[in-house]
């Protein structure tokens, strides 16, 4: 499972699921260099965060506020 990290609350990463859904994980289960917008990937009881998908993402996003701006 895919989840992006949308911001920490407390204790608390809330992430998006790929539903559109978001789920709240305690932080401590998370790698410590886990920030908000990192992609991570979820296999049982293993979190790690997806790097490529991560700068992928945000290039993306670099390139679309980029055409907006243009």
């Amino acid at each position: 499972m895919k989840l992006i990290v949308d911001r920490f609350e407390g204790e608390y990463a809330v992430c998006e699921k790929e539903d559109g859904t978001m789920v709240d994980i305690k932080r401590d289960t998370l790698p410590k260099e886990t920030k908000e917008g990192d992609i991570l990937l979820v296999e049982g009881d293993s979190i790690i965060i997806d790097e490529q998908a991560t700068l992928a993402r945000k290039e993306h996003i670099n390139k679309l506020m980029d055409d907006l701006w243009e």
